[in-house]
């Protein structure tokens, strides 16, 4: 018997293609286009590290080092080739709460469970639940994601080391002004101009890369005053060490880091496959959804014992490498090692690049992730789904993803639960096989919202002894709708009169016969060969 429930589950198990270059052929060219692709993501990884890192009020190379191990680990058995992860913004602004009451070794410790719970959610195979995120979710969720990547660069026009943590997030700081503001935004517009330009005039060289590597020269050359990546902080560093957290192990540690745990794997989670299905569609190829949970719980759980802050899939990122051409996992492979690079032997030189060339990299990252054709889809959509669009990119801004992902989940389902309840209706005949008796032709589904109005068809007083109820056109789907068949059948019954059920699929036949409604169990086939019916036993549920 335990053979065979393992023989059963490894069934259910899909073997994940861990190929570096499952698709494209292996090529000079093509190994190219991933190396470049991988240093472009690796630059803008720098400073994005950093600066998470200093909204969680940890060390910048905590935020380093987990981009570099999240990112490596999730390239190379993540569930979509051409996903970059690392450290973000949404994790966070929920780590700064835990550090600064508890301490960075609790952050440790919580990384590693929050990768554990991660990992659990993979093996049983929860990932596949993204599918119930409705599109304009999705689109609500692009949005949002891209006016936070624009919002986030915002802090780069600042004087630098003017900002300060408050326990809440970096906050505060002087505004640039008069001449290094404007150097500042010519800086940027030049940048994004030759992200934009580049692409006409050759693809040898990722227009992102070219981008940086032209402004960078300039600036350097020219030796201009204006905000850099070293006046962040120095990124240079070691190898990440093993180190168990130095947390008490007890029941109170335990309850200290188990709600950060599940927020920040929720919310890791969260933008993790919603990324992957965004990633997919850009490609045109699908990913693995368990897959990419097993990786981002594995690497998080590896970041904790490295002294990383723990990440998840990074959406910025990710377009970055997918418009550079990055389609294999060795461009992640690689952005993840070009970042090791740059913190063991390459921060001279990586400290020296203008904060202006990555922030207009990120500004092309925000036109291009931003869906601008929802404006138009707004007018053409119903009104719900045009107001799930505006309510998720607000709260995404306002709050976080993973609270704006569950309510417009929420709200969809609410919506669509409400349209479904107002389309139950009856039509009523005589009935052809049993003389006397009236039919309900019931049409809609039902369930809790219609439920109600599925009690409101019938007249009972008016109606003879022999009643018949015919799902044909309907389905019996919840407990509410065995409820309200037996709310029914008990008014019948007080009444003297008779009422059976015909019609009813396999699904509804298995649920009702589950619940003991059903006096006769057949074997008929319910697909209609035969017209079966069945009178219905009152008192199971508790009558009214």
């Amino acid at each position: 018997m335990p053979r065979a429930l393992l023989a059963s589950f490894a069934s259910r198990l899909d073997y994940p293609d861990l190929r570096w270059m499952p698709d494209e052929g292996f090529s000079i060219g093509r190994i190219r286009i991933e190396l470049l692709s991988g240093l472009t993501v690796a630059l803008a990884l720098v400073p994005e590290a950093v600066a998470f890192a200093f909204v969680a009020g940890v060390h910048p190379l905590v935020g380093l080092y987990a981009a570099f191990l999240v990112g490596l680990i999730t390239a190379l058995i993540g569930g979509r080739p051409g996903m970059i992860s690392g450290a973000t913004g949404a994790l966070a602004v929920v780590m700064v709460a835990l550090v600064a009451q508890h301490g960075v070794e609790y952050l440790f410790a919580t990384v590693v469970l929050m990768g554990i719970l991660q990992v659990i959610a993979g093996v049983m195979q929860w990932g596949k639940f993204i599918r119930l995120v409705p599109h304009p979710v999705m689109l609500g969720f692009v949005n949002g994601l891209a006016i936070v990547i624009f919002l986030a660069q915002m802090g780069q026009f600042k004087v630098p080391g003017t900002m300060e943590n408050t326990g809440h997030g970096m906050s505060g700081g002087e505004w640039l002004s008069g001449t290094p503001l404007y150097m500042m935004l010519g800086l940027v517009a030049l940048t994004m101009a030759i992200i934009w330009v580049m692409p006409r005039i050759t693809r040898v060289i990722p227009a992102p890369l070219a981008g940086i590597a032209v402004v960078a020269g300039l600036v350097i050359a020219m030796g201009l005053d204006v905000p850099r990546v070293g006046d962040l902080a120095s990124i240079k560093g070691g190898l990440p060490s093993f180190h168990i957290p130095m947390v008490p192990l007890n029941w109170e540690t335990f309850e200290i880091i188990l709600p950060y745990a599940v927020i920040l794997a929720a919310i890791g989670l969260i933008e993790s496959l919603l990324t992957l299905n965004l990633v997919g569609e850009m490609t045109g190829k699908r990913g693995g959804a368990s897959q990419e949970c097993i990786a981002q719980g594995a690497a998080n759980v590896v970041t904790g014992f490295f002294g990383g802050m723990g990440g998840c899939a990074m959406i910025g990122q990710s377009m970055i490498n997918v418009k550079s051409g990055g389609r294999t996992r060795v461009a992640g492979i690689a952005a993840a090692m070009f970042l090791l690079i740059f913190i063991l032997v390459g921060s001279p030189l990586i400290e020296q690049i203008p904060l202006a060339a990555l922030v207009g990299v990120m500004f092309m990252v925000v036109i291009g992730t931003f869906a601008w054709n929802s404006f138009k889809i707004m007018r053409k959509v119903p009104l719900m789904d045009a107001f799930v669009i505006v309510l998720v990119t607000v709260v995404t801004v306002m709050e976080d993803l993973a609270v704006a992902v569950v309510v417009g989940v929420i709200v969809s389902a609410l919506a669509y639960a409400w349209n479904n309840a107002k389309r139950i209706t009856a039509i009523t005949r005589d009935s052809e096989t049993e003389e006397g008796a009236k039919v309900y032709e019931i049409d809609g589904p039902l369930f809790f919202g219609s439920a109600d109005g599925f009690a409101e068809l019938f007249t009972v007083k008016e109606d003879p002894d022999t009643v018949i109820v015919d799902f044909a056109r309907s389905r019996v789907v919840d407990q509410s709708a065995l409820q309200a068949i037996e709310a029914v059948a008990l008014k019948y019954e007080e009444a003297g009169k008779k009422i059976m059920l015909r019609h009813l699929t396999r699904d509804c036949h298995q649920l009702l016969t589950k619940a003991g409604h059903l006096m006769v169990d057949s074997d008929d086939d319910p697909d209609y060969a035969l017209a079966v019916d069945y009178s219905v036993r009152t008192g199971i549920l508790g009558g009214h």
